[in-house]
């Protein structure tokens, strides 16, 4: 099994959003409430899965895409990378009997774990990119912990799938007193409709903006986003890096 050749679109987007030599950690947070349980079994979440691994791969040294799931818990996955893609969700998350599943939502605990390994476990001299799948209901008690942590180098994507209520996440923009606008919401109504292209333009859209307002603001070092050329996997390959 490998991912799909169409994800060399992806170098497309990079390139026209000036990313290309931009160093990240990435992670990836899933929704597993109930109303989920139809996108982890027809196969929806794992080609999502599949299509961030393509960003993590190119932002970092390791390619490697830190994966957490919640629903009223959390939990913090085995990290997925090119050579372990294959069946992902299935085996650490539907056939894994530690992973809490199929609840009601609660963001702030997972949210306060991501920050917890990128700032305190984890700190790296490169900034962190969140994808966070969501599909509806977010509280809003996560608007305490996106203002706390706007002076870290790390930068929330929310994205919405589905026809939940996003009403919250729809006004993240307008967040006030914030160090930088560390966060950003699009909603997808149906995501494997979504072409590649489509999709990396809108998880990519506000990233290039906050690196340039991080580094202006001493967040982020503008020198340690151009190091060294990473080895060369099958996705390298395929990006022609």
């Amino acid at each position: 099994m490998s991912i799909d050749l169409q994800k060399k679109s992806l170098n497309i987007v990079l390139e026209k959003k000036q990313l290309t030599d931009v160093k990240a950690k990435v992670g990836l947070v899933l929704d597993i409430t109930g109303s989920m349980r139809g996108l982890y079994k027809q196969g929806t979440v794992q080609k999502t899965v599949e299509r961030v691994l393509a960003v993590a791969d190119r932002f970092d040294d390791d390619g490697m895409l830190d994966v957490w799931v919640y629903d009223n818990e959390f939990s913090r996955l085995a990290p997925i990378t090119e050579k372990d893609f294959s069946g992902y969700v299935n085996r650490e998350i539907i056939n894994n009997a530690e992973v809490h599943k199929f609840g009601r939502n609660n963001e702030p605990p997972v949210m306060k774990d991501v920050l917890q390994k990128y700032t305190v476990e984890e700190r790296s001299e490169y900034p962190a990119f969140i994808v966070f799948i969501n599909d509806g209901g977010c509280k809003k008690s996560i608007k305490p912990i996106i203002e706390a942590s706007s002076d870290k180098p790390l930068f929330w994507q929310f994205v919405g799938i589905g026809g939940g209520n996003f009403d919250f996440l729809k006004k993240i923009d307008e967040l006030e007193g914030r160090f930088v606008d560390n966060a950003n919401f699009f909603h997808i109504e149906d995501i494997d409709r979504l072409t590649d292209d489509e999709l990396y333009d809108s998880l990519l859209n506000e990233f290039p903006k906050w690196l340039r307002e991080a580094k202006q603001k001493g967040i982020v070092k503008e020198e340690l986003q151009t190091e060294k050329p990473k080895k060369k996997g099958i996705f390298s390959r395929l990006f022609g890096r």
